[in-house]
C-alpha cells in the first residue's frame, strides 16, 4: 500500500521522537531503513511536497504482445466472427504457433469495440437442463484445458467425463490439441467403459477445431458414437467438465511443475485421491 506524504511525515516524526532508536522503531512499524532514509533525505531537501507519490512510467513491458500480433489477432477475429474469444485464442495459436490467452483476446476485442456482436453477449442460464441424462454412459462430455510446464511449454489435458455420474472415464496429457489427441482419449475411454451393447454414449463437446474436424467425424461414425456440439457461448452446455477443469487447475496450479511426468503424477493424485 502506498502511503501519502502526510503519513510519511508522521512516520518521520515518530522515529525522531522515539526513545527506541531508529533501527528498533522501524522494525516495530515494519518500514525498511533504506525506505525511511530515502523519505528522510527528500523531506530534508524539499519538505512535505518532496514526499508526494509520483506515477511511475514503465517504458517497457516484457510480456506485452507486439502491435503487429495484436493487429493480426483482431484481423483473425474479424475473419471468424462466429468464434468466441476462447475459440479464437485456440485457433489462432494453432494457425500461427503464437500462444495467446483467452483473456488477452477478449481484452483486444473489447478495446476495439468488437464485443457488441451477439457471439460475445453472455447468455443467462435456464433453471435446469432441458434434456437430462437418466443413466450412466448415456452421454459423455469432453474438453481440453491447458497447463504450462517450466522449460517445456504448454501441455493440454484432454478429459472424458460421464454426464450422469460426473465420473472421469479417462484423461490424457497431450503435447498438442489436435483431432488425433481427442480420438486417442475417446478410444481409451471406450476401452475402459467396456460397453457391450449399442447405443454407444453420445459425445458432447464444444466447437474447437479438433472437434469439428473431418478426421474426428469419420472416426466417431466408425465407432457409432453420436456427436453433439454445444451452442457457442451457452453457459450450460459443457458446464460439468468445465467446472471440473476449473477445480482441477485451481489445485494443480498451486505448485510449479518441471516435466510432463511430474504434472501427470499430480493429476493422478488430484483426480483419484484414494488410489
Amino acid at each position: 500500500m502506498r502511503l501519502s506524504a502526510a503519513e510519511k511525515v508522521e512516520i518521520i516524526k515518530m522515529v525522531e521522537q522515539s526513545h527506541l532508536g531508529v533501527k528498533a522503531t522501524l522494525q516495530h512499524i515494519g518500514i525498511h531503513r533504506s525506505t525511511f532514509y530515502s523519505w528522510y533525505n527528500r523531506y530534508v531537501r524539499f519538505g512535505e511536497p518532496g514526499l508526494e507519490n509520483k506515477d511511475s512510467k514503465r517504458h517497457c513491458v516484457w510480456n506485452k504482445i507486439p502491435q503487429e500480433i495484436q493487429s493480426a489477432i483482431v484481423d483473425f477475429a474479424l475473419d471468424n466472427p462466429d468464434l468466441s474469444a476462447r475459440e479464437l485464442a485456440i485457433r489462432y495459436a494453432e494457425a500461427s504457433k503464437y500462444f495467446v490467452s483467452e483473456s488477452t483476446v477478449y481484452r483486444l476485442l473489447k478495446k476495439r469495440g468488437l464485443l457488441t456482436a451477439p457471439n460475445y453477449v453472455v447468455l443467462s442460464a435456464a433453471d435446469e437442463f432441458k434434456d437430462k441424462t437418466l443413466r450412466v454412459n448415456e452421454m459423455w462430455q469432453t474438453d481440453f484445458t491447458y497447463f504450462k510446464i517450466k522449460g517445456w511449454g504448454w501441455y493440454y489435458l484432454s478429459t472424458i467425463l460421464d454426464d450422469y455420474s460426473r465420473y472421469i472415464i479417462h484423461w490424457e496429457l497431450c503435447s498438442t490439441m489436435k483431432a488425433a489427441d481427442a480420438m486417442r482419449t475417446i478410444e481409451q475411454a471406450l476401452s475402459k467403459a467396456k460397453i457391450k451393447t449399442n447405443p454407444q454414449p453420445r459425445l458432447l463437446s464444444d466447437n474447437g477445431s479438433c472437434y469439428i474436424s473431418a478426421e474426428l467425424k469419420l472416426y466417431l461414425v466408425k465407432k457409432e458414437v453420436e456427436h453433439i456440439r454445444g451452442k457457442p457461448m451457452h453457459p450450460q452446455t459443457q458446464g460439468k467438465i468445465e467446472r471440473y477443469h476449473r477445480t482441477m487447475k485451481n489445485r494443480i496450479l498451486l505448485e510449479h511443475y518441471y516435466s510432463p511426468e511430474e504434472l501427470e503424477r499430480a493429476l493422478v493424485v488430484k483426480t483419484y485421491p484414494n488410489c
